[in-house]
């Protein structure tokens, strides 16, 4: 999947080149052309330039080309011997002439070459900065080398920070921390070449002569330098191949060799992307399977034209595309398909081209690209999968891996569709191809609180549940990464339902995974053939939007009808216009009061905090429920950003509307899947910190479902906010766990009884019995309690008479705009502690 950037860092990199270019005229300009022209000095200073410019020393690691050149030798004489004007004059028309003509003739567009020409105007214009500032003495006095050297390695350093901007604006931050590698590994170069640049200004302050022989010596040292580094890539490419050869060698025998082997060939050529290609052929279906930087595993969507591929086996040729090569034909065809660059080479058996192996995009940005001695590698690792795969049992491993899953042994989402299509075109009377999706719950959770191969055992014992339990005859396949799929004839649709409750209930039940039983559970969608869908793809399309309306179905089971598809429409579309939304800032935070109810604590009715509540007014659907768009921001991965939004406008309001006593004590609700994210209560402290509010005015509300099906995993984030001192409250207490030993073993410091218990108290016996043995408890525990969904003035009465500290709901006002909220803070006497919602 190719990242997608926003406007603004597209057009970053441009301002970045501009404010480069900029300062190297302004040095021009600044330093100005003095009376008097050096024509042979500035000629021969000219001809050192660009002769420097043009050796140039490489070294490759992997994922990593670091080169430099030796251009620091005449700039340091010319620092010493030429007006500054010149100096930076001489860099900037050597650069143009260079880069210009070299990467204009290349077909690569002008960002580069300007990009590189203000970088060196620029960083000359640095050095004659630091000499003209610091001064030089005597050229046989130390501190006069020092200069000089130290004028070097600045120039480096700023180079570095321009070049690190760019690379940001392109790549991001991987591209930034292999820059400065690079600049820390290379350093020594331009030090030494300061170092000789100094001799050299010795030794022509004696005698112009010496030039003849350290013009030898500096082509000598070159010339050896680049031997060296070929012979390093030479050993380096051997390496790989043998590394590479091995590891086919041990796939075979594990039955993972496409996973493996295109994994390993996108790390060894920095590559985005690896494909392989094998049409099909007889019996055999085709093989298109893609190993990607962003997906752990494989897919089959293939990022290089089909064309291209074809015309490789056609012509048995590997092609190199990118700026320097490939006809225009294929470069048009790369950019149709939204790559910068990639190599196809075939794959033989023998004199026969049987596929295609390509890859795409080297990693690094725009500016990265393949070249020659990567298609050669490229060939010869081509050369070892064709022979590997020569006999008729690999082949069959190939496809065997192509249409199954490597962790649980199912068939893949190739293959289900497949198989799936098979059924439908046979009908029987009486009967109903049925299809039962499952999506395993909390395997997000799992990973995140044991570790990928706890999840992985997660799967593959759900996998094996999943086979034991199944009707006779049944086509069972791994789909997604949590998705399963069951497909079987069943004789109504009603038997359909009924058989996903019975699959479902037999799934159900923990297993052990390193010693903590680990619970197993999934919603399940149904869908039959003939009535609700014609094909393959729309049957799993449906079975997709029953099984995620099934996450909300009290029984975890969901048949699918017309309504979900509406339902799945909006759901997609609200997605999107959320992340507008947040990043626009478009939600509102609403704040309703808690206010104090027993008289023993002080005045009734008194202000003690609020409870911030996000709301969406969206601009076509009018107010979405936070029930309707949080689980969509938990689902695309916005929930992080949400709860940062309301928290620190929240906290912002807290300290704007802060009494006698200190900020107002805020309360804001948390998912576990917040909580989980290691970096939260660092977030946290720094929110706390920037508006000047004390730990203690924040508390972090969590539902007990949410508190004891993520305890062992919330536990680590919950101490650490306590440790701050920011309050734990346990939201909807007292729905359904019969258990409260979490009230020892976790900081809570609050409790809110449940909306359902406070609103029937006043009508139900049992309500009030459950409400008054909720306060009791608390007691015990010495933790406070507020009573949620008041809203009769009867209910305030009968909570005081139970002596319950607080109390919340639409009774004493409902949330409230920030501004609503501040003007009736306003009309109620004016201090925040006191403040009155209405007389109780």
């Amino acid at each position: 999947m190719r990242t997608r950037y926003p406007t603004v860092f597209r057009v970053l990199p441009w301002i970045i080149t501009g404010l480069v270019l900029s300062f190297g005229a302004g040095a021009l300009v600044w330093f100005g052309p003095p009376s008097g022209f050096p024509v042979i000095e500035f000629a021969l200073l000219i001809a050192a330039f660009g002769v420097s410019q043009t050796l140039l020393i490489q070294h490759h690691a992997r994922n990593l080309r670091i080169s430099f050149n030796l251009t620091d030798i005449p700039l340091v004489v010319a620092l010493v011997y030429l007006d500054p004007f010149w100096v930076i004059a001489a860099r900037c028309l050597v650069s143009m002439f260079f880069y210009m003509g070299r990467y204009l003739r290349e077909d690569i567009g002008v960002l580069k070459p300007l990009f590189n020409v203000g970088l060196t105007t620029s960083g000359t214009a640095v050095a004659v900065i630091f000499v003209q500032v610091i001064g030089l003495g005597g050229l046989d006095e130390p501190a006069t080398w020092l200069v000089l050297v130290g004028a070097i390695v600045t120039t480096g350093v700023v180079t570095t920070v321009l070049i690190s901007a760019l690379l940001y604006s392109l790549s991001g931050w991987d591209s930034v921390a292999k820059a400065w590698i690079a600049f820390f590994v290379t350093m020594v170069g331009p030090v030494l070449a300061a170092c000789v640049g100094v001799i050299f200004v010795l030794l022509l302050d004696a005698t112009l002569w010496s030039v003849l022989l350290i013009g030898f010596v500096v082509v000598a040292l070159v010339y050896l330098a680049r031997s060296y580094m070929a012979l390093r890539r030479q050993r380096h490419v051997l390496r790989e191949l043998n590394d590479f050869t091995q590891l086919v060698v041990d796939s075979v025998r594990s039955k993972r060799l496409i996973d493996a082997m295109l994994g390993r060939l996108r790390d060894i050529l920095s590559a985005e992307s690896a494909t392989v290609w094998v049409p099909k052929a007889g019996r055999y279906p085709e093989i298109r399977l893609t190993s990607t930087l962003d997906d752990t595993g494989l897919t089959d969507l293939d990022p290089v034209p089909d064309v291209l591929q074809r015309g490789v086996m056609e012509s048995g040729v590997g092609v190199l595309l990118s700026p320097k090569n490939g006809t225009r034909a294929q470069k048009e065809a790369l950019e149709a398909a939204g790559l910068r660059g990639a190599m196809l080479v075939p794959l033989r058996s023998g004199d026969e081209v049987y596929g295609c192996l390509s890859v795409a995009d080297r990693i690094g940005g725009e500016l990265s690209h393949f070249v020659p001695v990567d298609l050669q590698l490229l060939e010869t690792i081509a050369a070892n999968v064709g022979i590997a795969v020569q006999n008729e049992r690999l082949l069959d491993q190939l496809r065997y891996d192509a249409y199954h899953d490597p962790l649980t042994g199912l068939p893949s989402r190739r293959r289900s569709l497949a198989a799936l299509q098979e059924a439908l075109s046979i009908t029987v009377s009486g009967e109903v191809v049925a299809v039962l999706m499952f999506d395993v719950d909390s395997l997000h959770e799992i990973n995140d609180a044991l570790g990928h191969e706890a999840g992985d055992t997660a799967l593959q014992e759900f996998a094996k549940r999943l086979k034991a339990h199944a009707p006779p005859a049944s086509f069972i396949g791994r789909i997604d990464s949590d998705e399963f799929i069951l497909q079987t004839r069943l004789a109504s649709t009603d038997a359909a339902v009924e058989t996903a409750r019975r699959l479902r209930a037999s799934l159900q039940g923990p297993f052990e995974v390193g010693g903590i039983a680990v619970s197993l559970s999934a919603a399940v969608g149904v869908v039959t053939h003939p009535d609700f869908a014609a094909d393959a793809d729309e049957l799993l399309k449906r079975a997709d939007s029953a099984t995620r309306q099934a996450k909300n179905a009290a029984d975890g089971v969901q048949l699918y009808h017309s309504g979900l598809e509406s339902e799945s429409l909006r759901r997609i579309g609200l997605a999107a216009d959320l992340r507008r939304a947040l990043e626009r800032r478009q939600l509102e935070v609403h704040f309703q009061p808690k206010v104090r109810l027993d008289r023993a604590l002080g005045e009734p009715g008194a202000l003690i905090g609020a409870e911030a509540l996000v709301r969406w007014p969206h601009p076509t659907f009018g107010l979405i429920a936070p029930e309707e768009f949080i689980p969509i921001a938990g689902s695309t991965g916005q929930l992080g950003q949400l709860t940062e939004l309301v928290l620190d406008e929240a906290l912002r309001r807290s300290a704007e509307w802060a009494g006698e006593d200190g900020p107002l004590p805020m309360a804001v609700n948390l998912s576990p899947r917040t909580l989980a994210d290691a970096d939260f209560p660092d977030k946290v402290a720094a929110l706390l910190e920037r508006h000047g509010v004390p730990a203690e005015r924040l508390t972090f509300e969590i539902t007990e479902d949410d508190v004891v099906s993520g305890e062992p995993r919330l536990t680590p984030a919950l101490d650490r906010l306590h440790e701050m001192g920011v309050r734990l409250s346990v939201d909807d207490f007292g729905t359904g766990y019969s258990s409260l030993a979490y009230l020892r073993r976790l900081p809570v410091q609050e409790i809110k009884i449940d909306l359902r218990f406070v609103q029937g108290m006043a009508t139900d016996d049992d309500d009030r019995a459950i409400v008054e043995a909720v306060l009791g408890l608390a007691r015990h525990f010495a933790i406070d309690v507020v009573a949620e969904g008041i809203e009769a003035h009867q209910t305030v009465e009968q909570l005081r008479e139970l002596h319950c500290e607080a109390g919340q709901g639409y009774y004493f006002s409902r949330p409230l705009p920030a501004d609503r909220f501040a003007a009736w803070l306003d009309n109620r006497g004016g201090g925040r502690g006191q403040a009155r919602l209405r007389a109780v």
